[in-house]
């Protein structure tokens, strides 16, 4: 049978994965493959995808690549199975953690040729998604952070010394599960080792779900690269009656093995200890050999010793790890034969390797090798982790998950929890903020209004400090503990675990516009601001939907965008442009939906802090730059005549001339007033100068009422939801698709809002 005919709590054990390419690779890496045990847990509110039990976590699959998958049925439902609990006598086996340069496998007792003094130690800090990674990276460097990109590539990195150690830097890498070439993140991480070449990695995982995290601590070691391993939540390990004997791991891998708990600080200075030591000492790990030599034969030892010395002369010279290379050409990695530049009777002689061994083995190239991976972990398991049946984190996350993803009150409770999340937004916690900051702003523009009268300046100087500054920046500078509120609740949720759980549950929704589920994260991100979510599109593995995401993400109204109503405007008009791209530019279906679903979490303090101080800096940084510039020049621009003379009317200044020229177009939206024109064109800068612009223009944004016909404002609502981003969010399309998208995508919306608000505007008139 297949395995999309499992019922609900059955067991069954895989036979074989069918499909091909990177997404079997996937299926592969992700621990579905022949030889393993999976147990249905759940469909989906609307029946598709399905949520599995493998390895020991949650892995969510659609029906159609479950039907390509054939399995043997068992009868023990997986989850009632008992593992062997820790006890008193286990925890005593364990024995003091070795210091530096005592024992271990791992130790190069002679340290012959330590890097010089002043080398710059460089780190990646690799893990799996939702293993703390974040959580480490912010406990390693403090503020001692700077945000660029990776070499050749758009997807921004993260870079920081480490506390107290000035001549280290550490890099964080994407959250990956392996070093597979099937999304773009795991290519950026790659290349970034294999290319930059740090001196050291430090590799975190979850000790929770150690099995899982341990494939791509595996395939780092192959890299022959010094490095340590951080097993993290350990405290909820010992919660939960577990243990892990560090000291039988640590000889087992042959590298240093550091227990932590990242939101508690413990062992992180252990940690960067063992770092530094191997970094400065080059301590590479002793074990990148993980085949069974009695299994099967060895077959697939001999096979990956065979192509070793086959292309030893073509990876050194290419400087690439000889073994990572083997591994990756049986699995059929284009990029790496590539980068070794074989010869075709060399290749020829490489399948000719790898047939005879799929044909001794009884697995195909690439389950034999996730297979050889898995089974040394499981012996690694069962040597040195001790588990309970089933931690507190787990079972707390199955009952909420009841409520959460349930058939009847999965759609009412997300619907729920957005309206509470714009509620207390924009109605409550946010508005209260932000009339407390109004009201601070309006005392200092009182306090130095009365200050520059008193001391009798300038009047064209007065009115530019109170009616450009004060009214412009103020009246933006005032958003920022909305978009701050905002931005707290949307980390709540994804820190949480809880948007992993929206992308299941919406996943055969999105289906029907041609997104898959992953296309919820970076949407429901855009509310709070286009450029974030269009940054965490870079998750998703199909360039196809990638490109739908990005183009779909300015449709979700940004916190730049406040009104609460025009959320629903802009979501509608979202659908309707992914109808009209499904059956045009991006035909085709979504990538299949592979995904683990984490346990629940209580979010990290200092996490969301560094998030929302982050945001709050980017958008003053803003304010006082962009936004502050723009004011001074529309201010200048509307005072000011074509032969640089103070104008008593403003529609004899450069301003009304320049925007003039443009007003007829947006006659059809009944807005074609100048001013309102010169407030869409500061738009393109920032969506608050919009704001900030009409205040400055009008002076005051109760004028701006009386100036236009209901009609008008309803049009010019709905074309600000709609028209093109800000010039920051262009600027991440054309960093991720390029410059002809972005283009693209600034003509395509514009003229949208045009039609539309035209349409809203003609509407309106009539009734």
């Amino acid at each position: 049978m297949t395995l999309k005919e499992l019922k609900i709590g059955q067991s069954a054990t895989i036979e074989t994965v069918g499909g091909e390419g990177n997404l079997r690779q996937h299926f592969l890496d992700m621990g579905v493959l022949p030889g393993a045990e999976v147990t249905l847990m759940k469909y989906a509110p609307m029946g598709d995808p399905m949520e599995l039990m493998v390895h020991g976590y949650e892995l969510t699959l659609r029906l159609d690549d479950a039907a390509k998958i054939e399995i043997v049925e068992s009868s023990v439902k997986s989850f009632e199975k008992k593992e062997k609990v820790s006890t008193k006598k286990d925890y005593q086996k364990k024995q003091e953690h070795p210091g530096l340069g005592e024992g271990g496998k791992y130790h190069v007792k002679e340290h012959e040729n330590p890097l010089p003094d002043g080398t710059v130690l460089s780190f990646a800090l690799a893990g799996n998604q939702n293993c703390g990674k974040t959580t480490l990276f912010n406990q390693l460097t403090g503020s001692n952070q700077h945000v660029g990109n990776f070499p050749g590539v758009t997807v921004d990195r993260k870079s920081g010394s480490i506390k107290g150690n000035p001549e280290t830097e550490v890099t964080d890498l994407p959250g990956i599960y392996s070093l597979s070439p099937y999304t773009s993140e795991e290519i950026v991480s790659r290349q970034f080792i294999l290319d930059e070449k740090p001196v050291g990695i430090i590799n975190i995982v979850d000790a929770t779900n150690i099995e899982r995290n341990l494939y791509l601590t595996m395939q780092l070691m192959e890299l022959d690269i010094p490095m340590v391993l951080a097993l993290n939540m350990m405290d909820e390990v010992r919660g939960n009656g577990g243990a892990i004997l560090i000291n039988e791991m640590e000889e087992a891998l042959g590298i240093p093995v550091v227990p932590i708990v990242a939101a508690k600080n413990e062992g992180v200075g252990e940690l960067v200890d063992h770092a530094i030591h191997v970094a400065k000492y080059q301590e590479k790990p002793a074990t990148k050999d993980f085949c069974d030599k009695e299994d099967h034969g060895g077959a697939v030892h001999r096979c990956l010793h065979g192509i070793m010395h086959l292309i030893e002369d073509h990876a050194r010279d290419n400087k690439v790890p000889i073994r990572f290379a083997a591994a990756k050409l049986v699995e059929g990695d284009t990029m790496v034969e590539e980068a070794l530049q074989l010869s075709a009777n060399e290749k020829e002689m490489i399948e000719h390797i790898i047939c005879q061994m799929e044909e001794e083995r009884g697995l195909d190239r690439s389950a034999a090798i996730a297979d050889m991976r898995f089974s040394f972990i499981t012996k690694l398991c069962d040597k040195a982790v001790i588990k309970p049946a089933e931690s507190k984190e787990h079972e707390r996350s199955r009952h909420i998950d009841r409520i959460l993803t349930g058939k009847y009150t999965a759609i009412p409770m997300f619907i729920l929890i957005m309206l509470s999340v714009f509620y207390l937004t924009f109605n409550v916690i946010g508005k209260f903020l932000q009339d407390l900051l109004q009201m601070g702003i309006d005392a200092l523009a009182g306090a130095v209004d009365s200050g520059l009268t008193s001391l009798g300046v300038n009047e064209g100087l007065h009115s530019l400090i109170i009616d450009g500054i004060f009214e412009g920046v103020g009246s933006v500078v005032s958003f920022v503990p909305i978009i701050v509120t905002l931005f707290f609740f949307l980390s709540m949720l994804e820190d949480s675990g809880y948007m992993a759980r929206v992308a299941f549950v919406m996943d055969k929704m999105l289906r029907k516009i041609g997104l898959s589920g992953r296309s919820t994260v970076p949407m429901l991100i855009g509310f709070g601001c286009t450029v974030p979510g269009v940054m965490a599109s870079r998750t998703l593995p199909s360039e196809r939907d990638r490109k739908m995401t990005i183009l779909l993400t300015p449709f979700m109204s940004c916190s730049a965008k406040l009104p609460i109503y025009g959320f629903f405007t802009a979501v509608f008009l979202g659908i309707v442009v992914a109808l009209g791209f499904k059956h045009t530019m991006f035909k085709g279906e979504p990538v299949p939906f592979v995904m683990e679903l984490p346990n629940y979490r209580i979010p990290g303090a200092k996490n969301v802090i560094h998030l929302l101080w982050d945001k709050a800096k980017d958008f003053l940084q803003r304010a006082f730059s962009i936004i502050f510039i723009a004011t001074i020049i529309v201010w200048l621009l509307e005072n000011y005549s074509f032969s640089f003379n103070l104008v008593v009317n403003a529609d004899d200044s450069i301003l009304a001339g320049i925007a003039g020229l443009i007003a007829p177009l947006f006659a059809s939206m009944g807005c074609n007033d100048f001013r309102i024109c010169t407030a869409l064109i500061t738009g393109f800068m920032a969506k608050e100068s919009v704001v900030s612009t009409l205040t400055v223009l009008f002076g005051g944004m109760e004028n701006v009422a009386s100036a236009i016909s209901s009609a008008a404002a309803a049009a010019l609502l709905v074309f600000c939801l709609l028209y093109t981003p800000c010039v920051a969010a262009i600027a991440s399309v054309k960093r991720e698709l390029g410059i002809k998208w972005a283009a693209f995508m600034v003509a395509f919306q514009c003229v949208l809002a045009w039609a539309v608000g035209s349409l809203v505007y003609l509407i309106g008139s009539v009734f």
